[in-house]
């Protein structure tokens, strides 16, 4: 009979904590795995306001949880896509929807036919054929309708929420579940002398708590994964420059928008992302480019409504751990990397530690090959989503600060290089290794940035040139007519998951 693991610990609390727990509670019995989860209220948090993508949607149901409950519980907002401002350049905007743009049309993705149109004189955006972008700009929303033959199955989407609000609900959906929690310090980190193995924790208050597994969601801190157990950290830095963020509230001005902003800046970014009761806004840059007094001036000039607290600074060094997954160890969260949220992929690559530990789940003797390949998946993961990350900055055509100027003339890993010049050359993109992001998503920042290819697709140049025009311009209608018989974010919002005034 196969040994199975009996003791989980997880350290740390936050959303990656309380993810790991809440997922792992969801499936194992109390009295066959026991899950305990250490945490200190003396540690803060990093959590800020969250922006999400479509995979959260998967991560709830697979909890069994109901949309409209977790939505009054953390102040959630919908959330069809993001716009990006000043990015290709100063006065540019685009939005990067999500879901496809159009409709594949004879096994031919839908870009080649706007490509072709575009050719014939049609100067509509790839994302006025995007439902979800449509809708977005009016700032209306409705659920995906389950008909396949409605205009509106098309439509996906994700959410902004309190982080700490969504790590509460999450603790408390795991304690309900039989996972314990304990409040202490962690003074030591006990290691067996032979093979190194975790075998437990020493708390401050004096308590020993042992375990046979072990997750480090302890933050930048790693304190399991590097400061036990010495895993290394890869720079991506020269690829990312950005070091710093800010973060701060401010009250809501102007209606509820069912998307994130981000609006760059001179050596940087900043964002906006709504919940119910607040904006959540943050300036991510550089601080060789820029001192810290500039950026929170930038910062608190550029909200929409009046700050309800001093910015927060946090700094940071992109890129990720050389090994997520070591001898009985996994990090989960900031232990395991971190990628700037330009594209609001921290809850999901937790998310995916998690579910991608969950399917290789090991037996006590914890194969080497399983480890191998749990690293192998997530170092795959963080690779995808840097380049998708560094698109954002490399396909620019500012030139108008020394920032940007690096950004735009820097080396880019030769993965992303390829992407770029295959889609320039030829109009071509195409989706690798189960990753994150789709095809739609790479055509709306690479279009969306001045990236238009040279050609389109032989085959749709053979059709008419009436013929796809007519057919876009009927799709437009479609969409835009869909849009206008929305209800208004705010008015769904206040249907559908209205949060108590806090």
């Amino acid at each position: 009979m196969q040994p199975i693991l009996k003791e989980i610990v997880i350290v740390g609390g936050g959303s990656a904590g309380w993810m790991t727990a809440a997922a792992l509670s969801s499936l194992l019995e109390p009295k066959d795995v026991s899950v305990t989860l250490v945490e200190s209220d003396q540690i803060g948090t990093i959590g800020v306001g969250e922006a999400t993508v479509l995979d959260i949607v998967n991560y709830n149901r697979f909890l069994g949880v109901r949309e409209d409950e977790f939505m009054k519980a953390t102040q959630a907002t919908f959330k069809y896509g993001i716009e990006f401002i000043d990015w290709g350049g100063k006065g540019t905007r685009y939005v990067h929807p999500f879901g496809q743009h159009g409709v594949d049309m004879r096994g031919i993705d839908f870009h080649q036919y706007w490509l072709r149109s575009r050719a014939a004189g049609n100067d509509r955006p790839i994302e006025d054929y995007s439902l979800n972008a449509v809708a977005a700009k009016r700032n209306r929303f409705a659920l995906p309708d389950p008909n396949p033959r409605s205009v509106l199955s098309h439509l996906r989407h994700a959410y902004h929420f309190d982080a700490a609000l969504y790590a509460r609900f999450l603790r408390n959906y795991a304690e309900a579940r039989g996972v314990r929690r304990i409040e202490g310090r962690i003074e030591a980190v006990l290691q067996a002398p032979e093979t190194g193995f975790i075998t437990g924790l020493k708390l401050d208050n004096g308590e020993t708590l042992g375990g046979e597994f072990f997750f480090d969601c302890t933050g930048f801190r790693a304190l399991l994964t590097e400061q036990a157990l010495g895993v290394g950290f890869v720079d991506w830095s020269h690829w990312l420059p950005c070091d710093t963020a800010l973060a701060v509230p401010s009250a809501h001005s102007g209606p509820l928008t069912p998307y994130t902003r981000s609006t760059a800046k001179t050596a940087g970014w900043q964002w906006r992302i709504p919940t119910q009761q607040r904006t959540g806004n943050g300036h991510i840059y550089c601080s060789g480019f820029i001192s810290d007094d500039e950026a929170t001036a930038m910062l608190l000039d550029g909200l929409d409504g009046e700050a309800t607290a001093s910015p927060r600074m946090i700094r940071f060094t992109t890129g990720c751990r050389e090994e997520f997954w070591t001898k009985n160890c996994i990090a989960i969260g900031l232990s395991a990397g971190f990628l700037e949220p330009l594209e609001s992929t921290s809850i999901y690559l937790i998310q995916e530690g998690i579910s991608r530990f969950i399917s290789l789940f090991p037996d006590a003797t914890l194969p080497e090959i399983v480890r191998t390949e749990y690293n192998k998946h997530m170092r795959t993961e963080f690779e995808q989503v840097r380049d998708f990350v560094i698109l954002h900055y490399a396909a620019t055509g500012r030139d108008d600060t020394p920032f940007w100027n690096h950004c735009r003339t820097m080396d880019i890993p030769d993965s992303l290089q390829h992407r770029i010049e295959l889609f320039r050359e030829a109009g071509r993109i195409f989706r690798y290794d189960e990753e994150l992001f789709t095809p739609s998503s790479w055509v709306a920042v690479l279009i969306g940035q001045g990236i238009i290819p040279k050609s389109h697709d032989p085959i749709v140049a053979t059709l008419p040139a009436d013929e796809v025009l007519h057919s876009l311009a009927t799709m437009n209608a479609g969409m835009e007519g869909a849009a206008e018989r929305m209800p208004t974010h705010a008015e769904f919002i206040a249907r559908y998951c209205p949060a108590p005034v806090a």
